[in-house]
């Protein structure tokens, strides 16, 4: 199994960056990819310029034929069997290898969702929950890419609502198969998978998975569905009709479904993050090109300040999904390590550590995939006329793009997630959330002041950092004060913690990485990475301060509305910093270097 280095040697908690400091050595960032991360991220770069790229018109026309030729040339060449143990033909690498591997692919959004449903839902359900004999027959195709998986569970009338599903499994009376009538809606490789993991209620209760080959009776795929974007990949209904499954291809067990259902979803939502900043990078590079070549009033438009602005934003925002990203993938592989070598290659123990990230892995999801709407949005504006045409790239980036906020869960869900998950942990005692949460509540109302995250180097950020905390914490008391346990039916306050945790989540992560390479460069070296770190703060704490008015004033009225609102301002209060130098600063060197850099 590949190793990581300068993560931390203990467990962090998932969900712990809310009420405990992280020290920069205790996060793995790019900077810290061994020789062997940075050979597969350089085999992954390859193989997306040289086999994806030339051909996306093909791919655009439906090429099916060609996508599994993709698909298996990947798998030649280890892409797709980095999750898979090596008893079955897998590579059983770390984690932060599957985050490179989907970043570096993602500059083609069908191919992306092709491969990314292939190698994540379509197998990780078999290597986490399946049999033996189900390894031994599934997997090594899986893993080489000779077969192609798939995963159905949404159905029309339940997608988010995933466990009311319709579809049915009756046991045949000689107790041999299960008898699966039902239909499945908006399946990713659904035009050509062999192999599909289906979702079915038993006698119409117990929620149940079941694998599913194509040339099953009873089993057949509709039409292919017009999608607005990533048309180079397969979307179509699954149609089972008395669809005759062996009891021996029911996954893990019965009434059990809803495990496999959402536990691979985090594995999912951390590649989808990723992928959205490789994305990300891919569309800045386009962008630079175009903008150092196109003309107005006399002058490229790259020198426009407006146009480097957008420029600028872009790569702060790739530093930051970057930071995330890795951060989150470097604790997962260091939690794994804690397992042991004898250990390590059980896949329930592998599982269980990765859905203690849960959290972390829904704002992978949540912030990765609404940076790259911001960035195709912003690529279209910087295209011009240019950009809503077919001939250019930032058209198909921009309609591909969309997805990725329903993929996985919406962002809707998902931030329902990470709410729901820290007040979870914080009541059944997992997380010390609520004692932290009191002990603010406590310190705030007898008006001390803000923390200013201590002495020296990095000063303020580290204070705009423990602000941030201070300010979802309190948020969040005053929410609960008022709600109890009703609170999870408040969505709307729901979303808004949701949101002040996902940008202080992006925020430290930012200032760890930053803090991390000006340890071991020096401050000077590292102004590229400060630069962004400053740019993403000042955007950030703004936000956050925002959904902490919006929760307190939907919680609080009159003279206690008011006070509160004192405090929010007074966690949030910061010396700004000159962000028009800022951005100046990183664009010109992102639009010197052609592409995003740190150097």
């Amino acid at each position: 199994m590949a190793t990581v280095t300068a993560v931390p040697t203990a467990k962090i908690s998932g969900g712990s960056f809310l009420i405990e400091a992280c020290p920069p050595d205790n996060v793995f960032t790019p900077e810290d990819f061994t020789e062997q991360h940075n050979l597969i991220a350089q085999t992954a770069e390859e193989f997306a310029i040289n086999e994806i790229v030339p051909n996306i018109e093909k791919l655009e026309h439906k090429d099916f034929a060609l996508l599994r030729e993709l698909v298996k040339k990947a798998g030649d060449l280890g892409l797709s069997a980095v999750d898979t143990p090596e008893a079955y033909g897998g590579l059983q690498m770390d984690k932060v290898t599957s985050a490179i591997i989907a970043d570096h692919l993602a500059k083609y959004g069908g191919f992306s969702a092709t491969w990314g449903a292939h190698t994540c839902i379509g197998t990780l359900p078999i290597v986490y929950f399946g049999t033996e004999e189900q390894k031994k027959k599934y997997l090594p195709g899986l893993a080489s890419g000779q077969m192609v998986g798939a995963y159905a569970l949404s159905e029309s009338s339940s997608a988010s609502d995933s466990l009311n599903c319709r579809t049915r499994a009756e046991l045949s009376a000689d107790g041999k198969h299960y008898v699966l009538n039902g239909e499945k809606m908006w399946i990713t490789n659904g035009g050509f998978a062999d192999l599909f993991t289906v979702f079915a209620k038993v006698n119409g209760e117990k929620f149940t998975a079941f694998l599913i080959e194509r040339n099953f009776p009873g089993f057949a795929v509709g039409a292919e569905e017009h999608k607005m974007g990533i048309r180079g990949s397969s979307t179509c209904p699954l149609i089972l009709t008395d669809c005759k499954v062996p009891v021996e291809n029911v996954l893990g067990e019965i009434g059990k479904g809803h495990h496999i259902a959402f536990n691979v979803l985090n594995v999912g939502r951390f590649k989808l993050g990723a992928g959205s900043v490789g994305a990300a990078r891919h569309c800045l590079e386009s962008s630079i090109a175009y903008a150092k070549q196109r003309k107005a009033f006399g002058k490229v438009i790259a020198d426009f300040g407006l146009i480097r602005e957008k420029l600028a934003n872009m790569a702060v925002g790739i530093f930051t999904g970057e930071a995330m990203a890795y951060r989150t993938v470097g604790m997962m592989d260091a939690a794994i390590a804690a397992l042991g070598h004898a250990h390590s290659g059980d896949m329930s123990a592998v599982r269980k550590v990765i859905d203690e990230y849960a959290i972390e892995c829904s704002i992978l999801k949540v912030w990765g995939s609404e940076l790259i709407d911001y960035v195709v949005d912003e690529m279209v504006q910087i295209y011009g006329g240019y950009g809503f045409v077919e001939e250019y790239p930032a058209e198909l980036a921009y309609r591909d793009s969309r997805v990725n906020r329903i993929f996985e869960g919406t962002n809707e869900i998902n931030r329902l997630v990470i709410t729901g998950f820290l007040l979870k942990r914080a009541m059944s005692g997992q997380l010390p959330l609520m004692p932290a949460i009191k002990k603010l509540m406590d310190e705030v109302l007898s008006g001390p002041s803000v923390d200013d995250g201590g002495d020296g180097f990095f000063t303020e950020e580290r204070k705009l950092v423990a602000g941030a905390k201070k300010m979802g914490l309190f948020a969040a008391g005053v929410a609960t004060q008022k709600y109890m346990q009703a609170i999870q039916d408040q969505q709307e306050i729901m979303g808004a913690i949701a949101d002040m945790v996902i940008e202080t989540y992006a925020m430290e992560s930012a200032v760890l990485r930053a803090q991390k390479l000006a340890s071991r460069n020096g401050e000077s070296e590292s102004g590229l990475a400060i630069a962004m770190t400053r740019v993403y703060l000042a955007g950030a704490i703004e936000r956050i301060e925002s959904a902490a008015k919006r929760v307190v004033a939907a919680a609080s009225e009159g003279d206690m509305l008011r006070s509160q609102m004192a405090i929010v301002r007074r966690l949030g209060k910061h010396e700004p910093f000159n962000t028009v130098a800022l951005r100046q600063q990183i664009a010109q060197r992102v639009i010197e270097a052609g592409k995003y850099v740190l150097a």
